[in-house]
């Protein structure tokens, strides 16, 4: 290899650079996902519901252990002092499932909260999107330590956001067209094991989306740092002035 062909000081910090850059966002998109425990969160309790469902055709049990395994996921976490959000959320989506399919008697409600929370969430990015406000940003900015300076102050990651609330409202809206007449056609069993089916890719697809183009992006701004960075030379202002001042006070 000539010296011409060896890669100089700079391309070798710009590629690091982008290798931490995309690390970091692996990272936070793990952390704001839930990752591999999150998802078997969302999956295990409809997968228990349409398992017992399909053997004995019993809603109250099938429900009543939804619920059970959701109800123990929550407290696992809480005992091991883990995040519980992603828990909660599982929780709360099945309770409503189980109320609802107790309410109406018909074993297909209890999913239809779900299904109905999704055609939401996929409205909500498409016109969070539009009007400029994706919600993937508004999510991820904290995670990122960025919050809302994306907005106004890198309009690299605001496109970066705005192209991935798109791809997770198109795909949760792709998903909602194959639920819902489901919902009216098929049979308890078969949207239940198709349910399960279509929570995990579509997940990941979106995730993966959302991975490629935020790597793609300019990295973010750390407002925190800015801010302590900003305390810090307050401090340290302040600190000269009182020692001018009392300089000055020594002088005869």
């Amino acid at each position: 290899m000539t010296s011409l062909d060896k890669p100089t000081t700079e391309e070798t910090a710009a590629d690091t650079s982008a290798d931490d850059a995309r690390a970091v966002t692996e990272a936070a998109l793990f952390e704001a996902f839930g990752g591999v425990r999150g998802m078997v969160e969302t999956v295990l309790p409809g997968l228990l519901f349409v398992s017992i469902y399909t053997v004995n055709k019993n809603l109250h049990m099938s429900a009543l252990a939804a619920l059970g395994v959701a109800l123990v996921m929550v407290v696992v976490r809480l005992a091991r002092r883990d995040t519980v959000k992603h828990a909660f959320s599982g929780v709360f989506g099945v309770g409503f499932g189980v109320v609802f399919a107790m309410m109406t008697g018909n074993a297909k409600d209890f999913y239809l909260p779900g299904m109905l929370y999704t055609l939401g969430l996929a409205l909500a990015y498409i016109v969070t999107a539009m009007a400029g406000v994706p919600l993937i940003g508004l999510m991820l900015g904290p995670v990122f330590k960025e919050n809302l300076s994306w907005r106004t102050r890198n309009p690299g990651r605001k496109k970066a956001y705005t192209k991935a609330s798109w791809a997770w409202g198109l795909i949760l809206l792709a998903k909602c067209a194959i639920l819902f007449p489901l919902y009216w056609w098929a049979d308890t069993t078969q949207l239940g094991w198709v349910l399960v089916a279509l929570k995990i890719p579509p997940f990941l697809l979106a995730v993966y989306l959302t991975w490629v183009f935020l790597a793609k992006a300019p990295p973010p701004i750390d407002v925190f740092a800015e801010m302590e960075a900003e305390e810090e030379r307050k401090a340290a202002a302040a600190g000269e002035g009182e020692g001018a001042q009392a300089g000055r006070h020594r002088r005869p």
